[in-house]
C-alpha cells in the first residue's frame, strides 16, 4: 500500500480524482516556517508545469485562511493599468467584497493588508513577474507592503512565486531592497523517479515508463496526462502527434511566459543544444557571435529557468572544478520537441504525421541516449544510494570530460564520481532498444584507458542500463555494479 503521507488525492473540476505526488521535503520544508515566531517571506521558483501552485495548494491545508492572486500571462497589450485591475478584480473575490477600482498599487496592497491582520494566513502572489513587468515602482510596493502590514501578522506567510527564474533572481533575491526579508527560497526541480512511476500501476514495465519519461521528464503535469491504460506509444502519440495535443503547443506556451523579452535567441540557443552538450565557445560559433554580449545572460536566463545544466569538469588531482563546462539540455520535452514535434508540425496540424513506431523515427536511439542521460544525472543521488556512497564522500561527480592536448588524448565519461577515498566510479550510462551485448565492455575500457588517472587512485566501472544485458557481460565480472532502469525507479528515501 502506498503511503497516505506520500499521495492526497482531490477532485479536479473536471470531477476526475487528482493525485499530489511527492514533495514531502518541500512540504517539510514550508511547514518549518509556521514555527518561527514571526511572520516568513517565502520566494518560490522554477520551470511551468513544475507544480508550484499545487504544492502551494496542498501547503494552503495547514492554514486558516489562504488567499491568492495572480498575474496576468505576458501579452504586448497587456499594461501595468491592466495587471492592477485585474488585481483589483481578485481582491474583491478573495475577500467577498464589492469590487473597488485601485489606482495605485499601494493602495491595493493595503487594502490586502487590512484584512490579513491577525489569524493564520497564507498569502500568495502567483506568477511574480507577470504582475510586475510593467511596473517598475511595484517591487518598492510590494518591499512597504511586508515591511509596513504583512510582518506585524506573525501568524502569516507571505509566498511570492514564479516561472520567471531569472526574473526574481535579479528583482527579488538580488535586489537591495529585499535583502534581510526573504526568509526562505525554494527551487522547484523535476519529481525523482520514485515519484514518477506512481504515475503508474506496477504492472507497466521499466521500459515503457521511460519511453514517456524520455518525454515528459519529471514534470508533474506532463505526467499527469498520461493515461496509464494506454500504451507509451499510444500517449506518446496521442500528446505529441495529434492535432491539439497537450504536448504540441507547449513549447510556444512555456517559452512565451517565462521570457520577458523576444525568445527567438533562447530558442535557437536550445535548438543548438538539443543534439548534445556543447562548450560555451562552441554556442557562440554556431550563433555566429562574439563572446561578449549578452549570449552569456541568456544561458545563465535558461539555467535559471530550468531549461538547460552547465556541467563542469574537474581535475581529478586538484579535486576541484575547472574553468571547463559544459551546457546540456537537461530538459527532456525541450529536446524531444526539437527532434520531432517542431520538424513535423504541419503535417501534425493536418493530421497528416503517422509513423510504424517510436523507434522508427529518425535518430531514435542517439536522442532516447541523451534523455537517458538525463534521467539519470537528474537523479544521480539514486546511483549513489545503489553504490552505497555516502554524500559526505563525494569530492565531484558530473559528466567527465578532458580535452585534447599534446601531453593527453581527449576523453568523455558520461558520469563520474570521485570520492575522497582516491576511487573514481566511472558510469557507463547505455541505452539501447535491445540487450547490451559484451562489446560494451572494450568501450568502456578504451575511455578509460584515455582517462588521466594519478597514481594511488582505483577506479571502478559502473554500467547502468534501460533494457537488459547480455549474460555474457555479467559472467565477465568486468564491471562493479550493473543496474538497471527498474532499480533506479525504485530506490527510495
Amino acid at each position: 500500500m502506498e503511503d497516505k503521507n506520500d499521495i492526497c488525492t482531490f477532485l479536479t473540476p473536471g470531477g476526475n480524482v487528482s493525485s499530489f505526488y511527492g514533495r514531502q521535503i518541500e512540504i517539510k520544508h514550508l511547514i518549518e516556517q509556521q514555527g518561527k515566531k514571526t511572520a516568513s517571506f517565502i520566494v518560490i521558483r522554477g520551470r511551468r508545469r513544475i507544480g508550484k501552485s499545487r504544492l502551494i495548494k496542498e501547503f494552503s491545508k495547514y492554514f486558516d485562511h489562504f488567499y491568492t492572486f495572480s498575474g496576468l500571462p505576458p501579452d504586448k497589450k497587456t499594461t501595468a493599468k491592466h495587471q492592477l485591475e485585474e488585481f483589483s478584480r481578485q481582491l474583491s473575490r478573495q475577500f467577498k467584497t464589492a469590487f473597488a477600482r485601485y489606482e495605485d498599487w499601494s493602495d491595493a496592497f493595503w487594502a490586502v493588508g487590512e484584512r490579513v491582520k491577525s489569524g493564520k494566513i497564507l498569502l500568495l502572489f502567483d506568477e511574480i513577474s507577470w504582475m510586475g513587468s510593467k511596473d517598475p515602482t511595484i517591487l518598492g510596493k510590494i518591499k512597504n507592503f511586508w515591511d509596513l502590514q504583512l510582518k506585524e501578522n506573525d501568524q502569516l506567510i507571505f509566498v511570492v512565486c514564479g516561472s520567471a527564474s531569472a526574473w526574481i533572481e535579479k528583482n527579488i533575491l538580488s535586489n537591495t531592497g529585499f535583502v534581510g526579508r526573504v526568509s526562505y527560497t525554494l527551487t522547484l526541480d523535476e519529481l525523482p523517479l520514485k515519484d514518477c512511476v506512481k504515475f503508474w500501476t506496477d504492472n507497466i514495465s521499466a521500459y515503457e515508463k521511460f519511453k514517456i519519461l524520455s518525454v515528459t521528464g519529471g514534470i508533474p503535469k506532463y505526467l499527469e496526462e498520461i493515461n496509464p491504460k494506454q500504451c507509451a506509444e499510444e500517449n506518446i502519440k496521442r500528446l505529441c502527434f495529434m492535432k491539439g495535443g497537450f504536448l504540441v503547443e507547449e513549447f510556444e506556451r512555456i517559452f512565451s511566459d517565462i521570457f520577458l523579452r523576444k525568445t527567438g535567441l533562447y530558442k535557437k540557443i536550445v535548438s543548438i543544444l538539443s543534439d548534445g552538450p556543447k562548450e560555451q565557445h562552441d554556442i557562440f560559433k554556431v550563433l555566429g557571435v562574439k563572446r561578449l554580449g549578452r549570449i552569456s545572460e541568456y544561458l545563465k536566463e535558461l539555467e535559471l529557468s530550468g531549461f538547460i545544466t552547465r556541467d563542469y569538469t574537474w581535475g581529478v588531482s586538484e579535486k576541484r572544478d575547472s574553468e571547463l563546462s559544459k551546457y546540456r539540455l537537461s530538459d527532456n520535452y525541450l529536446r524531444f520537441y526539437f527532434n520531432y514535434i517542431e520538424k513535423n508540425l504541419s503535417r501534425i496540424d493536418r493530421n497528416a504525421f503517422a509513423f510504424k513506431s517510436l523507434s522508427s523515427l529518425p535518430e531514435w536511439n542517439t536522442i532516447m541516449g541523451f534523455q537517458f542521460e538525463n534521467l539519470i544525472l537528474n537523479n544521480r543521488k539514486n546511483i549513489h544510494k545503489i553504490l552505497n556512497i555516502s554524500p559526505e564522500d563525494i569530492i565531484c561527480d558530473n559528466p567527465f570530460f578532458q580535452r585534447t592536448t599534446k601531453r593527453m588524448a581527449g576523453c568523455q565519461i558520461d558520469y563520474m564520481i570521485q570520492t575522497k577515498f582516491g576511487t573514481l566510479y566511472i558510469c557507463e550510462i547505455k541505452f539501447s532498444k535491445s540487450t547490451i551485448g559484451v562489446n560494451i565492455i572494450q568501450e568502456v575500457k578504451d575511455k578509460i584507458n584515455k582517462l588521466t588517472v594519478p597514481k594511488g587512485f582505483s577506479y571502478r566501472p559502473v554500467l547502468i542500463h534501460v533494457n537488459g544485458v547480455a549474460e555474457e557481460v555479467v559472467d565477465k565480472d568486468y564491471f562493479c555494479k550493473i543496474i538497471d532502469m527498474e532499480t533506479l525507479l525504485n530506490v527510495d528515501d
